[in-house]
This record gives structure tokens, C-alpha cells and sequence, in this order.
């Protein structure tokens, strides 16, 4: 198909198997214009470094822009794949995603938020607490993320960690889950001057990670270190909605202390009979006294689920483990992939890698 011009509203793009539809300008990214216009295209990082965006192309023309070939290899981008958030149109285009449903998307808005309390978890997590405006909630999926536009207009994405029916309750805000990265502008001014009162300035609901609550299939709940934030968020919109389909929370950190919230975890256990919990670390040392499972978490998987055809698999963590489940369970252990609903956390520096 050759490159059209643009009727004066852009190009028409397509997801199909949903049949919802959007217009593009030559200038933009399919993604950029498909979260203007309200459309819930899977993404991650917005920069071409965790491949979340990937989706089939069925028909028209895009231009790619750089990204790294750990998102979209060679190969793949012979085979019809784009990533989205690289993608510009030079024809009307249509693309295949199933993760994007009909269901009218939340509206994305910005809004001033108030630091209300911020509770060291471990040596290097934060649980950071945000006081949303008075009468101007957030609405939004479990699992979903914002947001933090900084001075300079560069951008922080954190998951929310607690579901929307929680802010209902007194003095409850937003909760975030925030790792230190040395050096990192963001966290350093977290763990350093950082006040309570203090306002900041967030964007969202973003992302495409949330329960696919029309599935009856049995689930594994994989998080590496603070990718268990939205995975709580899960958890406690189960447990509202009364969700009971059997699930399996596998946890993995270094050391037993990045399983920051295990009480939690374990407390959640006693009221929510279908759900087993394994936590994992892979660099225990003698004095921390583990007796627990070892090694990495996307294998603890592999050694418990024979088969994974009939489930499905949320995944949130950093890129390597997320990729890493994907691939295998995805190859060795016949799940469906599109079953695999991920968030991978995708820091600065991961953005500069090759």
C-alpha cells in the first residue's frame, strides 16, 4: 500500500479485533494519538526500550523512528510488527492488538497532588501517599499507573498501588511503591528533601495493565521487587469484587528484605482462601536465615506449572524478568500470548541501553 494524504483530521488507524478506531497526523506517534483520543493501546515506556506497545500491522504504511532491538528485533519488524510509540503513519493503518477492549477508556487529566505521607518500607522503598484535590477523583483500572511531570517537563511513571474503591476511605490517597535509584533526579529528591505538604504535579490513569475480569481462567501473579505495587492493587480489587478464581503471587527479590510488604501479603492470605504465595530470592546470604524458595522468580514458574494453556499470566517488574516470562512461559509452557498482561518498569537507564 502506497502513502496517502491525510484528509484534513490525519490518517484513520484501526485495532482490530475491537474495531476501535482513531485519526493520526503525520507528526505523531499512533500511540500519542491513540492516548489523546482515549483509546487503551497497550505501552510501557513510551521511548522504544520495553516493547510493550508491540502490535501486528495489517495493512498501511508507518515510518520507525530509533528504539532498541530488545523491543522490536529485526526480524520482527520484517514479520509486520511496530511498535506503537515509534510508529508515525504515512497511510491509514490497521493493527491487530488484543489487549485493547471496547470498554470506554478512563479519561487521562492532570492534576496538582499533595504529598501526605512518605513511610520507609526497606532500606531503599518508600510508600509515598498522595492527596488528591477535594472533589475531583481519579478514576482508574487496579493495576494502572501515573505520571509525575517534573519542573523541566521530563516525566516519572509510578503504578498506584491501592485499587480505586480505597480512596474512598478517610485519609486514603494515591499509594506509590518508590525504589532509590542513586543518582536518579526523581528518587533522590524522594529519600532526600522531600517534605510532607509538598505539591507535585501528576498525569494519568495510563497503561493497559488490569484485570481481565471476564475470565474465569486461574492466574499467576509474578512481581520482581517494586512491580509488586500494582500487583497489590490487583489483590485488593479481587478481594472487593469478590473475585475467586485461583491465583498463585510469586514475589522474587534479592534479598528477603525487598519483599517489602510480605506481612501484607501474608495477612491478605488468611482472607483470601484461593490465593497461595510464594515468595523468592535469589541472593540470600547466610545471616538473613532464608529458608524460602531461591533463585529467579520467572523460573520458580516454570518448575511448578508444567502448563500454563490455560491461564493467565500479569507480570510487572523489570524488563529482564518481564521479558524473560513471557518468552518461556509463552515457548515452554503453552501460554497463550495473549494472556500475558504485563508492566515492565523501565528506569532512565534502561532507556540508554542499546
Amino acid at each position: 500500500m502506497t502513502s496517502a494524504a491525510p484528509d484534513e483530521a490525519g490518517f484513520h488507524i484501526t485495532v482490530e479485533p475491537s474495531g476501535r478506531h482513531f485519526t493520526a497526523h503525520a507528526d505523531e506517534t499512533i500511540l500519542a494519538a491513540g492516548i489523546r483520543q482515549g483509546i487503551g493501546l497497550p505501552y510501557g515506556c513510551k521511548d522504544g526500550a520495553c516493547g510493550s506497545c508491540k502490535c501486528k500491522k495489517l495493512s498501511g504504511e508507518v515510518t520507525l523512528r530509533l528504539h532498541q532491538s530488545k523491543a522490536l528485533s529485526a526480524e520482527e519488524e520484517a514479520a509486520g510488527y511496530v511498535l506503537t510509540c515509534c510508529a508515525t503513519p504515512q497511510s491509514d493503518v490497521v493493527l491487530e492488538s488484543r489487549q485493547v477492549t471496547d470498554a470506554n477508556a478512563f479519561p487521562i487529566r492532570k492534576m496538582p497532588v499533595r504529598v501526605q505521607s512518605i513511610s520507609k518500607k526497606s532500606h531503599d522503598v518508600v510508600m509515598l501517599r498522595l492527596q488528591l484535590p477535594a472533589g475531583e477523583p481519579l478514576q482508574f483500572h487496579a493495576g494502572q499507573y501515573i505520571e509525575f511531570i517534573l519542573r523541566d517537563g521530563t516525566r516519572r511513571s509510578y503504578s498506584m498501588a491501592n485499587a480505586p474503591h480505597t480512596l474512598g476511605e478517610p485519609g486514603t490517597g494515591i499509594e506509590l511503591h518508590i525504589r532509590h535509584l542513586p543518582g536518579g533526579r526523581f528518587t533522590d529528591h524522594v529519600f532526600g528533601a522531600m517534605k510532607e505538604k509538598e505539591i507535585l504535579r501528576i498525569e494519568g490513569p495510563y497503561g493497559s495493565f488490569f484485570l481481565r475480569d471476564d475470565s474465569p481462567k486461574p492466574m499467576v501473579l509474578l512481581a520482581s521487587g517494586t512491580g509488586f505495587a500494582p500487583i497489590k492493587a490487583l489483590l485488593e480489587h479481587m478481594k472487593f469484587k469478590a473475585i475467586d478464581r485461583p491465583a498463585t503471587l510469586y514475589w522474587g527479590g534479592r534479598r528477603p528484605e525487598d519483599l517489602y510488604m510480605d506481612g501484607w501479603v501474608r495477612s491478605a492470605l488468611a482472607e483470601m482462601p484461593n490465593l497461595r504465595y510464594v515468595p523468592v530470592v535469589s541472593n540470600a546470604v547466610p545471616e538473613d536465615n532464608w529458608r524460602g524458595r531461591t533463585g529467579f522468580v520467572h523460573l520458580a514458574v516454570m518448575e511448578d506449572f508444567a502448563d500454563l494453556s490455560g491461564h493467565q499470566v500479569y507480570a510487572c517488574g523489570a524488563p529482564i524478568v518481564v521479558d524473560s516470562a513471557k518468552h518461556d512461559y509463552v515457548a515452554k509452557r503453552g501460554l497463550p500470548e495473549d494472556e500475558f498482561f504485563a508492566d515492565a518498569f523501565t528506569t532512565e537507564a534502561d532507556k540508554a541501553l542499546p
